[in-house]
């Protein structure tokens, strides 16, 4: 299992768009892909409602995790695309 912390930055904090391309981005990838915010229980990342459900506002810190066979790929591709997006 990989995984990263990351600070959101963008002032609305997950909105529809980035939330869009996040889910995108995770669904090319075989692995189990997971997004955790503190007091909440972990969304897949595969699937819009459960990341918009996580309610993450600017300045929340995420934790993202990958486990699986592609986790190295996926682990990397996805701190590429929260750090443009987010």
């Amino acid at each position: 299992m990989k995984e990263f912390k990351y600070v959101i930055t963008d002032p609305v904090g997950v909105h529809a768009r980035p939330a869009g391309v996040i889910v995108n981005v995770a669904k090319t990838f075989a692995c189990k892909v997971m997004v955790e915010k503190a007091g909440k229980a972990p969304a897949d990342a595969k699937r819009i409602f459960g990341l918009m459900g996580l309610g993450i506002k600017s300045g929340e810190e995420v934790t993202v995790r990958c486990d699986g066979a592609d986790e190295d790929a996926a682990i990397l591709k996805l701190e590429e695309t929260f750090k443009e997006n987010l």
